[in-house]
């Protein structure tokens, strides 16, 4: 999917001209034709959804995908489109049309692009920053070594060759920290799930037509292993987080009496730092099971406030959006720091009705932060199962309405 790294720009004189691959993947620029943009309605980009593309975007071709330009499809290349670094929330989709046959896209969060003079311009918002979740270059090997020096200490530990995989297969930012010993840790702890993700990148459906990313957990960690691999963290990072719950897994919540094992056994012999769960909030009496052991922070996922969108996109075994919600509610009233893992999609996250009902559940609820996530999936996919929106008001007026109610990024803080 990443295009080749030929690029053979034409220089634009004003406003938006249109970016494309040919069916090589290099990228060309050309300034006669405005490109078209899709946020639940096809129109075109406006100049304050546009920044230059910032480092760490990756162009990506979209085969059987034509743009769609104030001419109409462009038939001489294929839509570029860009994945956003850590930090930017996406405001836009590219505009196509799918040729007959075209396979669906592989789960990657498809962002708009266009070009500005000889530049690249990507539809997004800088959200949040954190050093930590910046790219790092390594030697060759560096990596490798580091993991395995620490993997050396600890040979049977499951969960640390669980985030070895997911280090130096993934480029797994949480897992990474595990060996680099700063920040949020990640905790791998369950094999099983209670939904079936549309967009799931752990475990797809084989009529799905296309791969999860990654590959689901085998076998459910124990506490004793769960409980190591966070004391060791804990022990080198004053202010680390440690978090059960990961896009490797299933759902943490059906193992909450091993979490709940685990948080005791880590806070008997540390007390620093933060004990996190991500999660759907599917279960709210095993969430108050591991608050009752010492958990102090929630991540729970959620793409919709509405029951349907919701229900359309997680297809959900045994639950429902409002028992999510009631976990939400659960983990607020015990003091625990909520984070809601918003899984945003022009058009979708927009829409009138989705900005009234995330406005009414947030003024009643004060949760600590909104993180938004690019939905990673084809949108074409997405909009065929969750529908297309009857009042889209644009990404960044959905951002300034949840700013409004509660802190905004993209990234876990403590305070």
């Amino acid at each position: 999917m990443p295009p080749s790294t030929g690029r053979l720009p034409r220089r634009t004189e004003r406003g938006a001209g249109l970016a494309y691959c040919d069916a090589a993947g290099r990228v060309y620029f050309d300034a006669a034709l405005g490109p078209f943009a899709d946020g639940g309605l096809v129109r075109e980009a406006s100049a304050d959804e546009l920044v230059a593309a910032p480092r760490g975007t990756v162009e990506m071709i979209l085969p059987g995908r034509r743009p769609l330009t104030r001419l109409g499809p462009f038939g001489d290349g294929y839509v570029c489109a860009a994945i956003l670094p850590a930090g930017y929330t996406r405001l836009l989709l590219p505009a196509y049309a799918t040729e007959r046959g075209a396979a669906a896209l592989p789960l990657f969060g498809y962002t708009f692009a266009c070009a500005i003079g000889d530049r690249l311009y990507v539809a997004a918002m800088k959200t949040d920053e954190r050093d930590d979740w910046q790219p790092r270059s390594y030697a060759d090997g560096e990596l490798e070594a580091i993991v395995a020096a620490r993997r050396a200490r600890a040979p049977e530990n499951r969960v640390l060759e669980t985030v070895a995989h997911c280090s130096l297969e993934y480029g797994c930012f949480t897992a990474q920290n595990v060996f680099l010993e700063r920040g949020e840790a990640a905790l791998p702890v369950s094999p099983r799930c209670n939904a079936r993700c549309v967009g799931c990148i752990s475990e797809q459906d084989p009529e799905a037509g296309v791969p999860a990313p990654q590959t689901r957990i085998a076998l459910g960690a124990t506490v004793r292993d769960l409980a190591d691999v966070a004391i060791h963290h804990l022990e080198r990072v004053a202010d680390g987080i440690v978090s059960f719950g990961q896009g490797c897994e299933g759902e943490p919540l059906l193992r909450a009496v091993e979490i709940a094992g685990a948080i005791e056994r880590i806070r008997r012999t540390r007390s620093n730092g933060t004990i996190n769960l991500n999660t759907n909030g599917s279960l709210p009496k095993a969430l108050a099971r591991c608050i009752d052991a010492g958990l102090q922070a929630v991540r729970i996922s959620l793409n919709s406030f509405r029951a349907h969108a919701y229900a359309a996109y997680y297809r959900p075994i045994g639950y429902h959006l409002d028992d999510v919600l009631a976990s939400i509610r659960l983990a607020v009233e015990r003091g625990v720091r909520v984070s809601l893992n918003l899984l945003t999609h022009p058009g979708v996250t927009d829409d009138a009705s989705e900005i009234a009902a995330a406005e009414a559940f947030l003024r009643e609820v004060p949760v600590a932060m909104v993180q938004t996530r690019t939905l990673n999936i084809d949108p074409q996919w997405y909009f065929d199962v969750v529908g297309r929106p009857k009042e889209p008001l644009g990404m960044r007026r959905a951002l300034a309405s949840l700013a409004a109610c509660t802190r905004l990024g993209n990234f876990t803080h403590t305070h």
